[in-house]
């Protein structure tokens, strides 16, 4: 059998491993994956049914979406993340995910380096390995939020570094990266010429005041960004599979070359359910962002209880939350989630999948009911403090 050193060298997910892990165990208390408990609204639901029912989607669209789809992203772009764009910028992707990895093929050869700060969303770290990149990463400073450390991508910065990818609101730790920070990064992205890819998936759900702030919508970056976003956690819509990214016209063809063999084009039925939530009433995305904001309170009042075994920092953003793990056996993340969920019934994630600074902590994800997660810290709290 022929495998790929490429392939040999990249991980087993370690989400998807606790997914596996968890399915083998009776009545487990999830909070492993980020995907929200919620139902896609009806009325996407139903404009999807429709056009089924009329026979718009049996054939490709053209490559880069339906142009009417790409028209009402640009309306969205400019109302609420303040970049100027056109029909001609825009691919519409197979979610987020897919939109990184045409945009990571389109900038970076084999071999060039691309700077993640840390934790990082482990998928992102794959996404360069696969391109044949080498991810470099820079810790972020945990005990202010997990902030980027600006310094520290100055001096991670070489020769071969093309890139900077991030994703904000952060998956894993929650951090909403300010504004000022990312201008700070804008200016150093253009003193070096490199491209900066943000995946902002998360955009919508972000709490106590902090702003999400797009960087493509600084005029000067037009040329150095590729933005990722992506209809599946904004709608409850990640079964979907749909997305869109934002570039400059220039750039949109070679991207374009990545995401034809990739995809050929986002499924049509998706593109049709992504219309109607754009055109559609924004109150589900309200109320999405009420109640994780209300798991996120409740999250963080069960974690300090058990002070003893967890320390954390309270997410300003996504429904995704980094607790350190205070107890010695914590050093061990993969060990600690898969002993916690054969002896607790609590499936968590590794915080060893998210980069080096991830190790010693856990991902948990707050887009479940109260009732999950009270079932979840009422036995770490059996399991922990007897």
């Amino acid at each position: 059998m022929v495998i790929s050193d490429r392939m040999k060298g990249i991980a087993k997910s370690a989400i998807h491993e606790m997914t596996r892990l968890s399915k083998e165990i009776e009545d487990v208390a999830f909070l492993s994956w980020a995907k929200p408990t919620s139902d896609t609204p009806i009325h996407i639901k139903l404009a999807a049914k429709e056009a089924i029912d009329r026979g718009a989607v049996g054939g490709y669209s053209e490559t880069a979406g339906l142009l009417e789809l790409r028209k009402e992203i640009v309306q969205k772009l400019r109302r609420d993340n303040q970049i100027d764009a056109d029909p001609s910028e825009i691919i519409v992707t197979v979610g987020a995910i897919e939109g990184i990895s045409a945009a990571l093929m389109a900038v970076i050869d084999p071999g060039d380096e691309v700077i993640l700060p840390s934790p990082t969303y482990s998928t992102h770290i794959r996404q360069i390995q696969i391109a044949s990149g080498r991810p470099v990463f820079v810790p972020t400073i945990e005990a202010e939020g997990f902030r980027l450390d600006l310094d520290g991508i100055k001096k991670a910065i070489t020769d071969r570094t093309r890139a900077i990818l991030y994703c904000s609101p952060a998956n894993p730790t929650g951090a909403v990266f300010s504004e000022e920070d990312l201008r700070r990064l804008a200016e150093i992205a253009l003193e070096r010429d490199l491209m900066i890819i943000t995946d902002e998936a998360y955009e919508y759900f972000v709490y106590d005041g902090y702003r999400h702030f797009s960087i493509a919508s600084i005029p000067e970056m037009r040329r150095n960004v590729i933005s990722c976003f992506t209809f599946t956690k904004t709608y409850a819509m990640t079964g979907w599979r749909i997305g869109y990214l934002h570039a400059h016209r220039d750039l949109i063809p070679q991207i374009g070359k990545a995401h034809i063999p990739f995809a050929i084009c986002a499924p049509v039925v998706s593109q049709y359910a992504a219309l109607a939530a754009l055109r559609g009433p924004q109150d589900c995305v309200r109320r999405f962002r009420d109640h994780y904001l209300e798991m996120r309170n409740l999250m963080c009042e069960r974690l300090d209880r058990l002070a003893s075994v967890f320390s954390y920092q309270r997410p300003k953003g996504s429904y995704l939350m980094f607790p350190k793990i205070l107890v010695s056996e914590g050093s061990d993340s993969v060990r600690f989630c898969k002993k916690l969920l054969k002896e607790a019934r609590v499936s968590t994630t590794p915080g060893a999948a998210f980069g080096p600074t991830g190790e010693g902590h856990l991902r948990l994800s707050f887009c479940v009911s109260a009732n999950e997660i009270n079932k979840a810290f009422d036995r770490m709290e059996r399991y922990f403090l007897g």
